[in-house]
């Protein structure tokens, strides 16, 4: 069985998507859902899911091997990040080399970095007139949005011309599509 940990800080519309998504699989499964909000949303959702959560604090992430060690006892094979806004530790990173993938509502190498998610995104990829947006899933590393990217899908603005209407799009791509590449670098 491969096991999957989410991290979190937000509603978690992906992290129940995703965890509905493999509900009945028998070879995957998500193991464990953490975030360092206490309010969010998430964790209303891992709850109803019967989702182990933890949640854990700046200190316990950047400072202790608590999390990390988390993830090895549960023997984690895919750590997922889904709507989560701090950088990964280095020793973290080390520990799962080519394990941690994330996912951002634009097409990289553009409109990523630091405070760059969310509605800010749609925000400026309409601010620039552009033509397309789309997500795109990459491996993360020690910089915001710069790891190797395994998967993108584009679409036309056209008619979701407003952030909002652009992030209703984009969110259903993302529920379409992360599962789908999850289980594909599980298989």
């Amino acid at each position: 069985m491969k096991k999957i940990a989410i991290f979190a800080s937000g509603s978690g519309t992906n992290a129940q998507n995703i965890t509905e998504h493999f509900k009945n699989n028998k070879r995957i499964n998500v193991e464990i859902i953490l975030s360092n909000n206490t309010k969010a949303e998430v964790l209303e959702r891992a709850e109803e899911l019967n989702v182990p959560s933890i949640i854990f604090t700046k200190k316990q992430f950047y400072e202790t091997d608590v999390v990390k060690n988390v993830l090895i006892k549960k023997e984690i094979d895919l750590i997922v990040l889904a709507g989560f806004l701090w950088l990964v530790p280095e020793s973290m990173l080390n520990s799962f080399p080519k394990k941690i993938i994330n996912i951002h509502p634009a097409l990289l190498p553009k409109y990523g970095g630091k405070n760059m998610y969310g509605i800010k995104v749609h925000e400026a990829v309409l601010n620039n007139n552009e033509k397309d947006s789309g997500i795109t899933i990459h491996y993360v590393n020690k910089e915001y949005d710069k790891g190797d990217i395994i998967f993108q899908k584009k679409c036309k603005i056209g008619i979701y011309n407003t952030p909002g209407m652009l992030e209703e799009k984009l969110r259903s791509l993302e529920h379409e599509y992360f599962p789908k590449v999850i289980e594909k670098l599980l298989s």
